[in-house]
């Protein structure tokens, strides 16, 4: 064993790829597109490290063009996830008391493998299987998601070397230990870089871990776990199983080894895992920890002393940039009725020239929605919209699924406060707007706060201090990550931790040491050097 108090490499944030006209990255990204969009793949199970096909699959389609099938992957059951357990079980001891810079030592190589030789794969795959742009899958599969592993291990070494004071004659310790049992790990479909987070930010405290991937990203999730072989982590630390959400959730929550869950998905979804857990919660050995970042109905104010083309951009990239399936989209918008014309008019010009469809064309802005389900909802929301006498559709409105899943930006104008889009999540490039009158600013915050449950991105627009002043206070409680004279997306891991509270999560803040501290369990280690020898104390004596 090596003796010493070690310092990890000074993180910094990855440089975003431009893949601009005639760069050997874009070259060498389009030969990684033919190669991905040609072969056809079957991914298994990873169960302690055995590759685990069960007979049962599904296939991984191209959202964009969805008569292309990119391969098939098997699904886990009841079974699988018993082994999954004891695999888990079996690796935690040896994990658990592995130096910790070892363990960082791991994810930092698999940061660097992404950065380099990995890259490539990972972004086609992303883009293919996910309908990524070309620019939405670098600023996440590759350079998120390197983000999250060099910082979490800087964040990890913080954590462990902050110790308490100690009084004289004794020395007092914090241990950092990793949780009891094992880790589920649930991720989404939109972040190839949340999927990689999930289970690894656990993994790196010590905790080894049951990773569910989205069916709808199992292709690159699945080149996330033989990167992460690659980079030398030991069988059953992550253990990989696809499969139908209450297939291998309910044998997890089942388990009296069961520890905790790290979630990112639907609101829904998240308040069945907790009914579920609570039902459940005699049985554990231990109280699990859950953290969970889930919907959004993410807002932008804008104040009547805004800039009418810096709002209109902001509307335009964050809420539709990668189709509005970001957590953090703007899916309304309360704009004053002296700026509406005008930002209209605008997004209108923008919209005219951004064109959708197969992200391999990297002159498109847009792919296409993640499958038949989300298509459905942005097509239901959009004929209510037109139908209906308290809204009509601003911009755009039209949507085709004969090829792909094509939904086009569609910015819906509410009449009233309530509406139905002001309020439900759809997660897709729809965006309703309510106008407000100018001189109701403080009440339209207000409206703001309570007309959605939940609470993760918000924005102010406004070049008066003042009225930036009163959102910021007024809309507190309304955003996890609120943004000034910027849109809410595009949080980066080390500068904007991310997550929300009410319907939105448990705000344990993903890219920062808050989110490393939810997977240990701190252990206070006090040592008395000379023990006393005389059971009495100096009050005791009268004389």
């Amino acid at each position: 064993m090596t003796h010493g108090t070690f310092r990890t490499p000074a993180p910094v944030n990855e440089p975003v790829r431009e893949y601009g006209p005639g760069s050997p990255e874009k070259a060498r990204l389009k030969s990684a597109l033919v190669t991905v969009a040609n072969e056809q793949i079957e991914v298994p199970l990873v169960i302690g490290g055995e590759r685990v096909q069960t007979g049962e699959t599904q296939n991984m389609i191209v959202p964009h063009d969805h008569n292309h099938v990119l391969g098939k992957f098997h699904q886990a059951g009841t079974a699988d996830v018993e082994r999954a357990v004891q695999a888990a079980e079996r690796a935690k001891p040896e994990w658990e008391n592995m130096p910790w810079e070892e363990r960082a030592a791991i994810f930092l190589r698999a940061g660097e493998l992404l950065t380099t030789t990995w890259r490539d794969r990972v972004n086609a795959s992303t883009m293919l299987g996910q309908s990524k742009t070309v620019h939405q899958a670098e600023i996440d599969s590759a350079c998120e998601l390197i983000d999250f592993f060099r910082f979490n291990v800087h964040f990890a070494e913080g954590i462990y070397s902050e110790q308490p004071e100690s009084s004289p004659g004794i020395w007092n310790r914090l241990e950092h230990r990793p949780l009891d049992g094992f880790v589920f790990a649930v991720t989404p479909f939109n972040f190839t870089s949340i999927a990689g987070n999930l289970p690894c930010a656990p993994a790196l405290m010590g905790n080894t871990c049951l990773w569910k991937p989205a069916s709808t990203s199992v292709h690159s999730n699945w080149l996330l776990m033989q990167l992460l072989e690659e980079a030398g982590l030991p069988p059953g630390v992550i253990n990989f199983l696809p499969g139908r959400g209450a297939a291998v959730g309910d044998p997890v929550f089942a388990s009296p080894s069961f520890g905790g869950v790290h979630f990112t998905g639907s609101t829904g979804v998240f308040r069945g895992m907790w009914k579920t857990m609570s039902e459940n919660m005699a049985n554990y050995g231990q109280y699990p920890r859950i953290v969970g970042e889930t919907g959004g109905k993410d807002f932008v104010v804008v104040h009547p002393s805004s800039d009418v083309q810096e709002v209109a951009v902001a509307l335009v990239r964050g809420a539709f940039e990668y189709q509005g399936q970001k957590c953090s989209a703007a899916s309304r918008a309360y704009i004053p009725k002296s700026l509406w014309p005008a930002i209209k008019d605008a997004m209108a010009g923008m919209l005219t020239d951004i064109s959708t469809g197969d992200v391999r064309d990297f002159t498109n802005f847009l792919g296409a929605v993640i499958d038949k389900k989300s298509f459905e909802v942005q097509k239901s929301a959009i004929e209510a919209a037109k139908a209906s006498p308290d809204a009509e559709i601003a911009l755009g409105g039209e949507y085709d699924d004969s090829t792909g899943y094509f939904v086009q930006p569609t910015v819906i104008e509410a009449k009233r406060p309530d509406y139905a889009t002001l309020k439900d999540e759809l997660f897709g490039p729809v965006l309703t707007v309510f106008v407000y009158a100018d001189a109701e600013f403080e009440q339209t915050l207000e409206l703001c706060d309570t007309t959605a449950e939940y609470a993760l991105t918000g924005a102010i627009f406004s070049r008066d201090r003042a009225a930036v002043s009163m959102a910021t206070n007024k809309l507190r409680f309304t955003a996890g990550n609120f943004y000034i004279n910027d849109k809410p997306t595009g949080a980066v891991v080390g500068q904007q931790p991310f997550g929300g509270s009410r319907a939105s999560g448990t705000n344990d803040k993903a890219g920062s040491p808050l989110n490393l501290l939810r997977w240990v369990s701190p252990r206070t280690i006090k040592e008395t050097f000379v023990p006393p020898t005389d059971w009495r104390y100096p009050f005791l004596d009268e004389a």
